[in-house]
């Protein structure tokens, strides 16, 4: 059997943000209206400075505004809720990012509560939770499972009616939001987890395998249907294979093991390169979105599940 195909990520989601920088220059040209994300970010973490960095810049060379919001580490609860609070109210503002993790002395769950629902960027409200589990229309999708489904049609083609589909994971950022998403594309749907009996024969069932479950290389490539259509999400940092890579040296693997799996799987996202990407574009796609049901305008059609 000859490996599987690599899904390309990358790729996808360039053509993804060309399609949001039309849409954003439509939506000016037709309404004159400027999709617009603010970006919260408390505290130094690295990461967090990091992914920060990359949407700010994404936003900008999609023409979107991008209000950035660099907080001291030491902010108080009640302040970050007042700035939400002024973020709710302005009319140039469509989508709310506050990226995560938050320092401990903030509740997280308050503070998420706090976004307006219809400007979610993040998908991760309790309204748009509840929207996309019960199927109704205008839910704000959670980026990385977006995603993930986006790159799942591509490859498979837009009617999944039928497909048995398994999520190894259920956290409410990836995990649960895709389950309901496979359901509603008409997919027969196991939503697994470290503590499911016979693991290993469950995702051998599967012809669409979504690993969410943040621990390196769980899922071997005996564990998948021949010619599975494999989603990895994880993305985990491990010590570098080649010892002469010198002491501290990383890299990054999923929750499947990759070499193994290519040889049995029909598709296959790599790590890093194949959701990651996916991520940013999409969060792009909800801003534009959410920016065109503010206006009374179209939405796309990729946001429209």
């Amino acid at each position: 059997m000859a490996d599987a195909k690599i899904i390309d990520g990358k790729a996808f989601a360039a053509g993804l943000r060309a399609r949001v920088a039309d849409g954003v220059a439509a939506l000016k040209a037709s309404h004159g209206v400027t999709p617009g994300l603010a970006v919260v970010l408390v505290g130094e973490d690295p990461a967090s400075q990091v992914y920060v960095k990359s949407k700010e810049r994404a936003l900008v060379e999609l023409g979107m505004n991008s209000f950035d919001h660099h907080e001291a580490a030491d902010m108080a609860e009640a302040d970050l809720l007042a700035l939400i609070d002024r973020l709710n109210a302005d009319p140039a503002v469509h989508g709310i990012l506050v990226q995560l993790p938050l320092p401990k002395h903030i509740d997280t769950q308050k503070i998420l509560a706090r976004i307006a629902p219809e400007k979610d960027a993040d998908g991760f409200h309790v309204v748009n939770a509840g929207l996309l589990a019960t199927g109704q229309p205008g839910a704000i999708v959670p980026c990385t499972p977006l995603g993930s489904l986006l790159l799942i049609r591509d490859t498979l083609g837009h009617d999944l009616k039928g497909k048995r589909a398994l999520v190894l994971g259920r956290s409410n950022i990836v995990g649960k939001p895709m389950a309901h998403l496979l359901l509603q594309a008409d997919c027969t749907v196991t939503l697994a987890h470290s503590r499911t009996v016979d693991l290993a024969e469950e995702c051998r069932r599967a012809d669409i395998l979504v690993a969410a479950v943040g621990r390196p290389e769980m899922v071997r490539g005996d564990w998948i249907k021949p010619g599975a259509t494999v989603i990895d999400v994880g993305i985990n940092r491990v010590p570098a294979a080649d010892p002469a890579a010198g002491p501290g040296k990383t890299r990054l693997v999923g929750d499947v093991a990759f070499a193994e799996a290519v040889k049995v799987a029909g598709a296959i996202t790599p790590v890093p390169g194949g959701v990651g990407p996916m991520t940013i574009a999409c969060l792009m796609l909800n801003t534009l979105a959410a920016a065109c049901r503010a206006a009374g305008a179209p939405i796309p059609a990729e946001a429209a599940l």
